[in-house]
């Protein structure tokens, strides 16, 4: 592993390594994190995970919440490459979400189909947010996603 304290040549990974110290050392959490920036908890840890970029005021404003080296600001404003392993996840909570959409995700597309047309919903143009929901049969988790509907040029 390359030396973190040399910042002259940052990558997102690296970038992303200091913020989850960052955040360890300061005993934060990612909502405090994103209120700290004005911007969603969501957007926020992606992007802290290097799969989204930060406006340059965003990456700045981070990197002073988090005291992070200057040039971990510039790092934080490149434009992802967004890479995703092809297996199936092993982690319990990811491979739920992969069972959804795998289960949900011809259901999805279908219904999208039918009320807009033949498109997609963007996850450039997105918004989610996640929830607690108090349940009597037990406390639920609430993911709502909002994507611009993008539909699909015929010639």
């Amino acid at each position: 592993m390359k030396d973190l304290t040399a910042t002259e040549f940052l990558d997102k990974e690296d970038v992303t390594a200091l913020i989850i110290a960052a955040k360890k050392r300061g005993k934060l959490t990612w909502e405090g994190i994103a209120q700290g920036i004005a911007m969603s908890p969501v957007f926020t840890h992606s992007a802290c995970m290097g799969m989204n970029a930060f406006p340059p005021d965003k990456a700045a404003a981070l990197v002073a919440l988090l005291d992070l080296p200057e040039e971990a600001a510039e790092v934080l404003s490149e434009s992802p490459n967004k890479v995703f392993a092809q297996t199936v996840p092993t982690d319990p909570c990811i491979y739920r979400f992969y069972e959804v959409v795998g289960v949900y995700g011809p259901t999805l597309k279908a219904l999208i189909h039918e009320k807009f047309g033949d498109g997609i919903m963007s996850a450039i143009d997105f918004d989610m947010t996640l929830d607690r929901e108090p349940n009597p049969k037990g406390d639920r988790v609430k993911i709502t996603m909002s994507g611009k509907y993008l539909g699909y040029n015929s010639w």
